[in-house]
């Protein structure tokens, strides 16, 4: 993993993207997580950023923008296609899994429900040795 790794998360839900930032940053202290409340805020943020993240962590049921919606968008646009995406999501779902990845995503997490389960979950994929981050 990188030393210094950038993060985006994209989800609705205050609580859970304050805990995923707490313990990404317990798992790398210098890790820079950046934040969007929905869909269109992350892909209007990305726009605007110079230095793209190495990874984006997306929830799937967001009012207004699905997940999903905001994977296509993603994945079509030649400047964020190559970032890894990984779905960070209540849902358990199969199919869920299959259709995400399908549209491109690199992973899918099903929200943990603590903290601990959380960080082996998020350790795993950030020591992952992903294509385009060394």
């Amino acid at each position: 993993m990188k030393e210094t790794v950038t993060l985006l998360i994209i989800d609705d839900d205050a609580d859970d993207r304050e805990m995923f930032i707490e313990v990404v940053t317990e798992i790398n202290s210098s890790a820079n997580c950046l934040k969007a409340n929905s869909g269109h805020e992350g892909l209007e943020l990305l726009k605007t950023l110079e230095v793209l993240p190495d990874f984006i962590f997306l929830d799937l049921n967001m009012q207004r923008m699905s997940g999903r919606q905001c994977l296509e968008h993603l994945k079509k646009c030649d400047r964020t296609k190559a970032i890894p995406v990984i779905i960070y999501t209540t849902s358990n779902l199969e199919e869920d899994k299959i259709e995400t990845n399908k549209l491109g995503a690199e992973h899918f997490i099903t929200k943990p429900s603590s903290l601990e389960a959380l960080k082996k979950e998020l350790e795993s994929v950030l020591s992952y040795s992903w294509g385009n981050v060394k």
